[in-house]
């Protein structure tokens, strides 16, 4: 899997590359800019995924996400960010982008995340869902996504992984990661613990 990371902040970007490159299957590039990262793209005819820090020099705002969608070709663009405020977060996803990470993520939640959005889904924190959203659902007092909330339903169901991912349209991986998702938003043990609270809650 192809990943191009372009953050101005060397420190950061060695870390965060770093991190990536200890999974098994990433092939990490870096850019110290957007410019770079241009530069990278018309050179390598587009990545699995792209990562841009919010701040850096030559994003102009969210200028960047478009041109780099662009050049992408459909390929996923994702923000980095360590001080972009919510609205900001939520503008890059109106507006295509495929995540918003905020630097301060775990190791493992960054890896999970980039997985994620490799695999055609968008990323977004827990801190963005709200109760007052209503496209989302409350179970176990965890906010549930549409498509997660797809996903317990047919887990309930006694589905296997690929059965789901074969009736939502959804590559495996993927229904792995909402599944691990699931269990972390609602403290379950395994498939069977987790269809008891959805049973219990009277969510499916």
């Amino acid at each position: 899997m192809k990943i191009l990371l372009a953050d101005d902040q060397e420190l950061v970007r060695d870390a965060i590359a770093a991190f990536l490159r200890q999974d098994n299957g990433f092939n990490v590039s870096v850019a110290a800019d957007f410019a770079g990262a241009v530069a990278a793209v018309r050179t390598e005819g587009g990545y699995d995924l792209v990562l841009l820090d919010y701040t850096m020099p030559g994003m102009n705002g969210l200028s960047g996400l478009a041109i780099m969608k662009r050049l992408q070709g459909g390929k996923p663009v994702a923000i980095l960010s360590g001080t972009a405020p919510r609205s900001a977060a939520e503008q890059a996803l109106a507006e295509g982008a495929a995540g918003f990470l905020p630097k301060t993520m775990s190791t493992r939640a960054l890896v999970a995340a980039v997985r994620f959005m490799a695999a055609g889904e968008v990323y977004a924190p827990i801190s963005m869902m709200t109760d007052r959203d209503s496209q989302s659902t409350s179970l176990a007092g965890a906010q549930l996504t549409p498509r997660e909330l797809d996903v317990l339903k047919r887990l309930c169901r006694g589905m296997a992984n690929k059965e789901i991912a074969r009736e939502l349209d959804l590559q495996e991986v993927t229904v792995k990661l909402h599944i691990k998702t699931l269990y972390r938003k609602i403290e379950a043990k395994n498939r069977t613990h987790a269809a008891m609270i959805a049973k219990e809650a009277g969510v499916v």
